[in-house]
């Protein structure tokens, strides 16, 4: 699942970034309310994460404008400020949840599983390709019936494809989508995770899901769909 992580604090964001994305999260971060509004109108989001100080505008207002541009994403938001009144402040706004600064990592992750999985209720958290299945919830990966074990990297891209199953993906739509924005989409880090799934994924079956589409990019179909 996709995340967006509005905070300026470097160090808070990098440990944030880094945690969520050991937990198989693709994560985006915005350093400014106004990147922020950009990224979350330009990217489809599971949840934002939303500092209520922020350099250029206040989460509050940040989180107004989301709900003004019918953007309904989950959001949970981030303060050092645990007054009641600037918790109500923050649900008023739009907000779903509110984490007060400083926090255990362990609640953070438990407050955006419960926010994702409220989230679910509304929409398919199951992924299905011939016999190729993820959970988007519970981001765990099967073939076949049999568990397959993948890296949070390994997670993330399976995930992309597979929710663009059937269709072309260019190696530009993965590193946007999962990796960093500042990656190189031209070095042959693509292609390594790419083999690293088909190994798992395709390798042990006769029926290959994952194909090269030479000088193009991937695309995950089942041949079995093909006329």
């Amino acid at each position: 699942m996709r995340i967006l992580l509005i905070e300026d604090e470097t160090k808070i964001a990098s440990f944030i970034r880094r945690g969520l994305r050991e937990e198989h999260y693709t994560v985006d971060v915005a350093d400014t309310g106004e990147k922020g509004l950009y990224t979350a109108e330009i990217n489809p989001y599971d949840l934002i994460i939303l500092d209520l100080m922020l350099p250029d505008r206040d989460g509050l207002t940040v989180c107004r404008e989301l709900r003004k541009k019918q953007i309904n994403t989950p959001v949970l938001m981030l303060t050092a400020r645990n007054a009641v009144r600037d918790k109500v402040s923050g649900l008023d706004a739009g907000a779903d949840d509110y984490l007060t600064k400083p926090f255990a990592f362990n609640e953070l992750l438990a407050r955006v599983r419960a926010l994702l999985r409220r989230q679910g209720t509304n929409k398919t958290t199951i992924l299905k390709v011939a016999d190729l299945e993820i959970n988007q919830l519970t981001q765990k990966a099967h073939r076949n019936s049999k568990p397959i074990n993948l890296t949070s990297k390994e997670y993330a891209l399976l995930e992309f494809l597979m929710l663009n199953a059937n269709q072309l993906v260019t190696r530009t739509m993965i590193s946007e989508h999962v990796w960093q924005e500042d990656f190189d989409s031209f070095t042959n880090v693509i292609d390594v995770y790419i083999n690293y799934l088909r190994k798992k994924i395709d390798q042990p079956t006769a029926k290959k899901l994952i194909h090269t589409i030479r000088g193009s990019g991937y695309i995950l179909k089942d041949p079995a769909t093909e006329p």
